[in-house]
């Protein structure tokens, strides 16, 4: 009757060393270390940037515990060492021996901290939990995006793309003016009014109301209601992109980048205490342009004294020296999508589609110049690097490929920094805040130790108030606290207060369950039940109202999952996996526990589950 099968009791087996296994590593602690990134988006950390970081460490003679290369989003390398003393002198020995140019740096050197987590743990991907800003310290930013800026910005580029697609048609006006957010084309008769609303009803994006009286008639063009809301939230989602890849140059070992409201952004960097640095990188520009090359100047000549004046020279990037037209054809604001992709022959490429007025300016341009070169050029930090070098084939529109990109991964950065390589609209700094590592320690140690002393409180009561029934209870819970824990350490979650708080909560509403099966066990086993009948009529019956309390719990937590942003979501998760950790602990292990003890004796007269108050019986 009260038997588990085997293969129910491997599968406890199984999922609680699994639960150990990913549980660990959140008690090896860390050790200072450095991280490598590139200082140059068009610079990339491979693996021999890894055997120079290495050979310069051996040569300054600064032992390092191991040196790694991290191929994920960060693109980096860290090198791990015993102590801050040699984490110091390491970071200045690399700094001087990886930068010809300490004002340009090629590569960025941060002080870090990494898990000490076994390497063969490592390749199992058995990590600890990431540590959120309260519990780390950090840097805390609040962004306000300039809205109007983004407006204005693009409102310009409808009153450009206007004034070309009435040129393209022949269409003639009185004058473009622009009028608060709407744009306003005057014309002489009505005839050429509407001639220009069929051209204009292109651009879906815009409302056309016709004005005006006589001899003085207008056309206002507005952005619709959709189209705005679109624009600015295109504009803050470019940023949060663009921001992204910016912190890597920080050694941020998790960033937390996200919306807040309409126009707000959220920057929180854990383990960063320079805010000076940190706010020189979230705010900085980058830039990009297409250029037409000089075909006057030859290349590969000392050309510095024979450049036109409208021209410039270019001594950075791919096929470097080259001369460039200082008259810029488009820059990145115009881009709408850039992918990487294959040419004909299946060589890595990269293909770009360009909004309305930017297919206008490229058909322009490429029109008359095919056969020659043109470049593309990313300003960044007030220097010029030149990303590509290629020549015309054909004339190019809205949609066009950069061929010549050597491998996939070429194309792959090229592509990403033509899409994020720049701010789509201003930001500043409305909110900061700097919370220091010691604070960041002592609010770790109170959690652990709210969380360690409700678990003591909690095995207490049970013990003493259901006996061996609640020992068993306590071994459930304790499964459940580390089967969380590891669920949360294979997530790779960043772990907060609040987390740490509902992982709180999570012990009570877990051992809510195991009091619901023991006190049915006593009302079986005081109707009459003989004990092994007790024992499965309390679980099974008590299971409906375990599914059902947590349950309605599960729709609460999930509707702060989906609503809820920044520590409301981080308590969310740990919430809901909370439930359906309990679920099966309280349950399915719990049962497991007391079929394994009581399940073989089939003379079993009693229960060890407290007092059993019978009515009308005395004690």
């Amino acid at each position: 009757m009260n038997r588990y099968p085997v293969w129910k009791y491997i599968v406890i087996a199984v999922v609680v060393l699994l639960g150990a296994l990913y549980t660990a590593p959140n008690y090896f602690g860390e050790s200072p270390a450095l991280q490598i990134t590139s200082g140059k988006s068009t610079v990339k950390v491979t693996g021999a940037v890894a055997n120079q970081v290495t050979e310069l460490l051996k040569a300054q003679n600064l032992p390092a515990m191991d040196v790694t290369l991290d191929e994920g989003s960060s693109h980096s390398v860290r090198a791990r060492f015993g102590d801050t003393d040699t984490q110091f002198k390491a970071k200045l020995a690399l700094e001087r021996g990886l930068n010809t140019d300490p004002n340009d740096p090629t590569y960025i050197v941060t002080n870090n901290l990494l898990a000490n987590t076994p390497a063969w743990m490592q390749k199992i991907r058995a990590l600890p939990m990431y540590l959120g800003l309260d519990l780390r310290g950090g840097v805390h930013f609040l962004m306000q995006v300039d809205t109007k800026a983004a407006l204005n910005k693009r409102i310009q580029g409808f009153q450009a793309a206007i004034r070309s697609q009435l040129r393209d048609k022949n269409v003639r006006h009185a004058g473009i003016e622009r009028e608060g957010d709407a744009i306003v084309v005057k014309f002489r008769d009505d005839a050429t009014r509407q001639a220009a609303r069929k051209v204009l009803a292109e651009m879906t994006e815009l409302a056309l109301v016709d004005g005006g009286s006589a001899s003085d008639l207008t056309l206002t063009a507005s952005m619709k209601p959709a189209a705005l809301k679109e624009t600015l939230d295109n504009g803050v989602k470019q940023n949060i992109a663009t921001l992204g890849k910016r912190v890597n140059e920080l050694g941020v070992t998790e960033p937390i980048i996200q919306q807040q409201g309409a126009d707000r952004i959220v920057v929180q960097l854990p383990g960063v205490q320079d805010v000076a640095r940190a706010k020189s990188i979230i705010g900085r520009t980058a830039t990009l342009e297409v250029r037409m090359v000089d075909e006057t100047v030859t290349p590969g000549t000392e050309m510095s004294a024979a450049i036109p004046f409208n021209s410039e020279l270019f001594t950075v990037g791919k096929g470097v020296p080259v001369v460039l037209s200082k008259d810029v054809i488009l820059s990145g604001d115009y881009i709408s999508s850039a992918t990487a992709s294959f040419d004909e022959n299946q060589q890595p490429a990269v293909s770009i589609d360009l909004n309305g007025d930017g297919g206008r300016k490229m058909r322009e341009a490429t029109r008359e110049n095919v056969g020659k070169r043109m470049a593309i050029v990313l300003f960044e930090k007030g220097k010029p690097e030149v990303l590509s070098v290629a020549t015309i084939q054909s004339e190019l529109g809205s949609r066009f490929r950069i061929t010549g990109m050597g491998n996939i991964e070429n194309s792959t950065e090229l592509a990403l920094l033509l899409r994020s390589g720049a701010l789509y609209a201003p930001m500043t700094v409305i909110e900061e805040r700097l919370v220091g590592p010691q604070l960041g320690a002592e609010n770790i140690a109170k959690g652990f130790n709210a969380t360690l002393y409700g678990f003591a409180a909690i095995a207490v009561f049970m013990i003493v108030y259901y006996m061996l029934f609640g020992v068993f209870s306590v071994v459930a819970l304790a499964v459940n606290v580390l089967l969380l824990v590891a669920i949360l350490s294979v997530m790779q979650a960043t772990l907060t207060m609040p987390g740490i708080a509902a992982i709180a909560l999570a012990l009570g509403m877990a051992i809510d369950a195991n009091v619901l099966i023991n006190e049915r066990v006593r009302e079986e086993l005081r109707a009459g039940a003989s004990p092994q009948a007790a024992i499965a009529a309390g679980f099974e019956r008590a299971w409906a109202t375990i599914l059902d309390s947590n349950v309605t719990t599960l729709i609460v937590g999930l509707a702060l999952l989906i609503f809820g942003s920044g520590p409301i979501r981080g308590f969310a998760v740990v919430h809901c996996l909370g439930i359906l950790t309990s679920m099966f602990s309280a349950v399915f292990v719990s049962r497991g526990v007391v079929n394994l003890w009581y399940g073989r004796k089939k003379k079993l007269q009693s229960l060890s589950i407290g007092t059993v108050w019978v009515p009308g019986q005395a004690k």
